[in-house]
């Protein structure tokens, strides 16, 4: 699998960068879609904070992009501050550490700061960035529980920022695509989904396997995937969730951090899904949604791409886009034009997903079925 995780992967398309469409425009517009001009629009200027393999990967795709541009970074290491300021052109006053980045309250020529740090850490930093009047792009999952969400939420509302959540593939042609189907009824009353996300994760001493900073284990970091993708593919939202965790290595996968979840979604139409999150199996990203009229499957489904995927129409042929190259063009234009996500991508869609991560859990640890309300 292609994972979001693996930073020596190099980018393999070329970038393309699409206007803000509706989710019909996206779908059907033709490779490339652009007129050649030169953009001379409003532009979001963002600060990285984070600058890890995920940080490395948003940077390189911002340079393609046209509305969103790198002009700051947060770190608490010097090396990567100095390294990022000479590849970037950053100035020196756009560079904080984490003990003082509340101090860009009094930099104009910063509008947004990309949360890209641990998990554990997202909760108090996000907020702190809306302390100082920025607006706040955070990565996923956006909290460690949903009450965390919930705060961060409250926090950006009462600042008069916007949050939103790093979800690229709520703006990935293939995934709307057959979102957009769904929405038309090609597939008929929808029955059943499957999600299956994993990989076999490397070093065991990294922040991921880290309770204390991932909040958990794979179903955190991969396993949100599937999670996130029964809503959007489904288009409805589960009443209730069955989990069982298994466990095969009690050294590397400690007290509190899940190697692999089994779990199951109810949706009020009678929809079922039926997910795996996994540290331990590769060969996996893997989407399928079965139909009374037909049917869609995309493998993979949520790598970084190429996206590949079919349905009973055949095959699914959009060009390949580095999807967060899109991403940042398309959150600019939701911060800066008040433009609409063909998904959402704000904060109450991430604490959607915290929320049955919380019910997840709880299934695990207690056996029973979980009534999501």
């Amino acid at each position: 699998m292609n994972s979001r995780r693996s930073f020596l992967h190099r980018l393999t398309a070329a970038t393309i960068a699409f206007p803000l469409l509706s989710l019909d425009e996206w779908t059907t517009a033709p490779a490339g879609n652009s007129d050649g001009q030169p953009y001379d629009g409003p532009v979001l200027r963002v600060a990285i904070m984070g600058l890890g393999s995920y940080g490395n990967r948003v940077a390189e795709a911002m340079q393609s992009c046209k509305k969103a541009k790198l002009v700051g970074v947060i770190s608490g290491t010097p090396a990567k501050i100095k390294a990022w300021q000479t590849k970037y052109s950053i100035p020196e006053k756009n560079c904080y550490n984490y003990e003082n980045f509340d101090n860009i309250k009094n930099n104009p020529d910063i509008d947004a700061v990309y949360v890209i740090t641990p998990n554990a850490l997202h909760h108090d930093q996000a907020i702190r960035v809306a302390k100082a009047g920025k607006h706040v792009i955070c990565e996923k999952p956006m909290a460690l529980n949903e009450k965390e969400g919930r705060e961060m939420v409250e926090a950006c509302k009462k600042a008069n920022v916007k949050l939103l959540v790093g979800y690229r593939m709520h703006f990935e042609p293939k995934t709307l695509e057959v979102i957009n189907m769904r929405k038309n009824g090609d597939f008929g009353k929808v029955l059943f989904f499957q999600g299956l996300c994993g990989f076999r994760i490397g070093d065991p001493t990294q922040w991921r396997l880290n309770k204390q900073l991932a909040g958990g284990g794979s179903l955190m970091d991969i396993g949100i995937y599937a999670i996130n993708g029964a809503r959007y593919m489904t288009g409805e939202e589960p009443i209730w969730v069955t989990a069982e965790e298994t466990k095969t290595d009690t050294v590397k996968f400690k007290e509190g951090v899940d190697e692999t979840i089994q779990f199951q979604l109810g949706f009020p139409s009678g929809a079922v899904a039926s997910c795996l999150s996994t540290y331990n199996m590769n060969n996996l990203d893997r989407f399928f949604l079965n139909g009374t009229s037909g049917f869609a499957e995309m493998q993979p489904s949520t790598g970084y791409g190429p996206i590949k995927g079919r349905t009973h129409k055949g095959e699914l042929t959009h060009p390949h886009i580095t999807h967060q190259t899109v991403q940042m063009d398309e959150m600019a234009g939701i911060i800066l034009e008040g433009k609409q996500a063909p998904v959402p991508v704000d904060g109450e869609e991430g604490v959607k997903d915290l929320k049955i991560i919380d019910a997840i859990y709880a299934a695990c640890k207690t056996g029973k079925k979980i009534e999501l309300k």
